[in-house]
């Protein structure tokens, strides 16, 4: 399959006569231009509300009023609010066994070769984001993180030299298109991050340094302004630590000291944004169990595990929450093939598995991913 990118798609899939509303490209519209003509001003507006997120590329390219109101936040912020918005999976997945130039299945020892794979559970549908900055794959280990329905890759290493890197990218669904962002303050590798749609920010935290020494270190990176800033360092260092925001809190999970490589701790540290100040959780976490990837959020608050919620996913499991559905992927032993399946249970306790069907080309392996709500 190609490349997703919203902006070549058909205007049937749109639900609306697109050929009563097409304006030339050169043509400058002002405020008492109709969105749609012959319809009242707030009935265009829901009209468009009510676009498909994968119509929005197409869409923009009407006209620039079009254009202009489906990239802006208003516009996302009332989409949300009506109920139009949807909640997808964002992959950092590997590639299915490639080639060389021979004709050879590569062996071991070779890196794979990572993707952003985008899974919309809504209507089983898989695809790619165009790789835009990284054509020769992600970087190894890279962050995602989404805010305001955009997706944040920073970090990671580069898959030649294995050099940690400092690189941040948006891409925007609805453009189709990447943008470079200000570099992260430090280099740093395994911290955790995730992004929060109610300040705008991306929080990051732990992880080490190029000496391989466990951080404490906390940032936030304003989406919106492009900018970061530092926040109070942890209590302790937690290198491979794993966060997720639950409400205005940014927990982070687990992780070790310099001195414990995988000893992970049981603990939590959990920072709230209106306050600046961080709270320790002792018990959070079961000890020496990596949290990378099956940390969730409670129904009742706090966090859960995923990690021991179906042998079929014990091993390299992946969970990406969307709402009251999870996709959750992994392998039931080491090497075997790699699952996918739609969970309901919540609380990360054993519920309802439904297996997904997956085309051979989103059958890798997953080693992170996010929820980004489009």
């Amino acid at each position: 399959m190609a490349s997703i990118c919203y902006a070549t798609m058909t205007p049937v899939s749109m639900g609306i006569g697109i050929e009563r509303v097409r304006t030339p490209l050169n043509h400058h519209p002002d405020h008492t231009d109709e969105l749609i003509g012959g319809l009242p001003e707030d009935l265009g507006l829901e009209c468009l509300t009510r676009l498909s997120y994968t119509a929005h590329g197409v869409a923009s390219r009407v006209c620039r009023r079009w254009c202009h109101l489906l990239q802006s936040r208003d516009f996302y912020c009332h989409r949300q609010r009506s109920g139009f918005t949807r909640k997808v999976a964002c992959l950092v997945q590997a590639l299915p066994s490639q080639a060389s130039p021979d004709g050879r299945k590569y062996g071991g020892g070779v890196v794979p070769t990572y993707k952003i794979t985008v899974f919309d559970p809504v209507d089983g549908s898989w695809d790619r984001i165009d790789p835009g900055p990284y054509p020769n794959g992600l970087p190894l280990f890279c962050q995602l993180a989404s805010c305001d329905g955009k997706l944040v890759v920073m970090g990671g290493w580069d898959p030649v030299s294995y050099d940690p890197l400092t690189d941040v990218y948006v891409y925007d669904f609805t453009s189709c298109r990447w943008e470079k962002r200000a570099p992260m303050p430090a280099r740093c590798s395994f911290f955790a991050a995730a992004g929060s749609s109610i300040d705008g920010r991306v929080y990051v935290a732990g992880g080490h340094d190029e000496g391989k020494n466990a951080l404490r270190s906390a940032w936030a990176y304003d989406v919106r302004r492009d900018a970061w800033a530092e926040l109070t360092p942890m209590g302790q260092a937690r290198d491979e630590c794993e966060g997720l925001v639950i409400g205005r809190e940014f927990w982070v999970v687990s992780g070790y000291a310099t001195e414990r490589q995988g000893e992970f701790e049981g603990s939590a540290e959990v920072y709230d944004v209106d306050s600046g100040v961080w709270r320790r959780v002792d018990g959070a976490w079961e000890r020496s169990q990596c949290p990378r990837s099956c940390v969730g959020a409670g129904k009742k608050g706090g966090i859960v595990s995923w990690a021991e919620v179906d042998p079929k996913v014990r091993v390299g499991m992946c969970v990406v929450a969307m709402g009251p559905v999870a996709l959750v992927s992994g392998a039931q032993y080491q090497g075997g093939p790699h699952g996918f399946y739609l969970a309901w249970a919540g609380d990360g306790k054993k519920g309802d598995f439904e297996r997904v069907t997956v085309p051979e080309e989103y059958s890798g392996y997953v080693q992170s991913g996010c929820c980004v709500e489009i």
